[in-house]
């Protein structure tokens, strides 16, 4: 990095989002609620509330939650809340008894119902007109979850493990480009059109079909629409022994990819995974782990690692148990639901080890990333991550991770190019509150604070509890020169780190030597202590 001025950082990415529901247009970076043409007017806060509920519409949020997100965790009176909400249900045509759209749940909290469609902005402020997401080159395909008809809810993570290595198995071949699990995942248990889901994904064909496990025989129903016109490609359905999951699994794989690239398919080779009737138990440990570990909470994520603990010691020639169980210890970690370093040292045990199972594992590759980038080791962590998107080019997550390291080092642009990636690949993913943080960490350590401030404060409303979000919002809105924000936010940062110091931001945070003081810089302006 050189000392001159600093290249502008690239303005296409994080184009203006557009959530439209109803009769309704909500422009977060604009603040502005329309109905068609008419500007409804809203006080700031309701505004805010209004927006949190929509971005957090995939799941109930607690009272909590709201208060992190939108009062910075100030204490609010039941009757302030209760009147924001009640503003918020007017502005957008409901009310209190229907609950049509935001939805109070007893003891739970409240919900946004109402069918959102994400539209990108891509013309100037002030231009009309909104577009779909751009189709990729190469043949488009997402996976939707496949439904659980065994009438056992307690299945759902079998249907779910299914549609999973489907999607991996996709992803794996080099010239499709798939969508990943957890953004087909948020049009699970809904209804949906098909050509709509085409072009809020930007993909030209959608894989949808059932899972029903009855003892220990499995039903499999598949069809390829073509997401343009809705019609019809192929379908299929699979009577099996449970012990034959694997080979269904690999043939629709290969149904679906003969009936999109043909030649394509004689050309490459489909590599079915020669995996045994022995891995089955293995692999349902693990498909239930991860139907935790997705839904990204604290206490999900250590159900999943009690899970997948027992996964390894049960199966101890079993690579996707350990580099799992390594991946979700460090994330847990370094999110702040465990002690930070906890269990670092098994992690990379563990990480190791799945490698030498299984090199061709790309899980086992993140998690050797991520050891690398929280010991601040830049070029090893995008090695590593490098390797895992050689695995598979449609990993948003490693690619998200490429970005985080490349942020965390002050190397902006790369950053946010690789950021870009990740929310193409997976637009909705639950990891992207992290990388909401990195995207401002680029932006702020590249000076423009006030989309810094932007990014922070979305990775904050996504997931309140994120430390990494708070911080950086912190030092943000500190250089943004809103000094009151600022402080307003580190008493909430406090509440959730009350040991916090600049001794352990520099030992647990894992900034590089170049720029660790110009983020303490910003968190001491902020009010944070030495």
């Amino acid at each position: 990095m050189g000392s001159g001025r600093r290249a502008a950082l690239p303005r296409t990415f994080g184009e203006r989002m557009v959530f439209v529901f109803d009769e309704y247009c909500l422009d977060s970076d604009r603040r502005e609620l329309r109905r068609g043409s008419k500007l409804i007017a809203l006080e700031p806060q309701v505004f805010d509330l209004l927006v949190y509920l929509v971005q957090n519409r995939n799941r109930v949020v607690s009272k909590d939650d709201v208060l992190a997100a939108v009062w910075a965790g100030r204490a609010v009176s039941e009757s302030t809340l209760t009147s924001r909400m009640n503003s918020v249900r007017s502005a957008i045509g409901d009310t209190g008894e229907q609950q049509r759209l935001v939805r109070t749940i007893p003891r739970k909290g409240f919900r946004f119902v109402g069918d959102v469609r994400e539209e990108g902005v891509g013309a100037p402020a002030g231009a009309s007109g909104r577009v779909a997401a751009r189709l990729p080159d190469k043949p488009s395909i997402a996976v939707l979850p496949f439904t659980n008809m065994s009438g056992d809810p307690e299945q759902e993570y079998f249907s779910d493990g299914i549609s999973e290595e489907i999607i991996t198995a996709l992803s794996r071949l080099h010239w499709f480009f798939v969508i990943a699990r957890n953004s087909t995942f948020v049009y699970k248990g809904k209804a949906h059109d098909v050509k709509q889901v085409g072009r809020e994904l930007g993909v030209r064909y959608i894989l949808e079909g059932s899972v029903r496990k009855s003892g220990r025989r499995v039903r499999v129903t598949s069809q390829l629409l073509d997401a343009n016109t809705g019609s019809h490609i192929w379908s299929e359905r699979y009577d099996r022994e449970l012990t034959d999951i694997f080979a269904v699994q690999d043939e629709i794989t290969a149904s679906v990819t003969a009936a999109i690239e043909p030649k394509l398919l004689a050309a490459e080779g489909l590599r079915a995974e020669r995996r045994s009737a022995d891995d089955l138990d293995a692999w349902d440990l693990v498909a239930r782990a991860l139907s935790y570990f997705w839904k990204f909470t604290a206490a999900d994520s250590a159900t999943a690692i009690a899970i997948l603990r027992q996964a390894v010691g049960q199966y101890p020639n079993y690579a996707p148990a350990h580099s799992m169980l390594a991946c979700a210890l460090l994330v847990s970690s370094y999110v702040g639901w465990t002690p930070p370093g906890s269990e670092r040292e098994l992690a990379a045990t563990l990480a190791h080890r799945a490698v030498a199972l299984d090199d061709d594992d790309p899980w086992a590759h993140v998690a050797l990333g991520i050891l690398a980038l929280t010991g601040r080791q830049t070029d090893e962590a995008i090695r590593y991550f490098g390797a895992a998107l050689d695995l598979n080019p449609n990993f948003a997550t490693a690619a998200g991770f490429v970005g985080f390291t490349l942020a965390l080092d002050g190397q902006s642009e790369d950053a946010l190019r690789q950021f870009e990636r990740a929310m193409r690949i997976s637009p909705r993913d639950p990891f992207n509150s992290f990388f909401f943080a990195g995207i401002a960490v680029a932006h702020y350590l590249s000076g423009h604070f006030a989309d810094a401030v932007k990014w922070a404060r979305q990775a904050v409303q996504l997931r309140p509890g994120y430390l990494g979000g708070h911080r950086i919002l912190c030092a943000s809105l500190a250089k943004a020169g809103q000094i009151d924000e600022a402080r307003a936010a580190m008493a909430t940062l406090r509440r959730l780190m009350p040991d916090m110091s600049t001794a352990s931001i520099r030992q647990s945070v894992p900034y590089t030597a170049r720029t660790i003081d110009r983020f303490l810089e910003g968190l001491r302006a902020a009010g944070l202590s030495e």
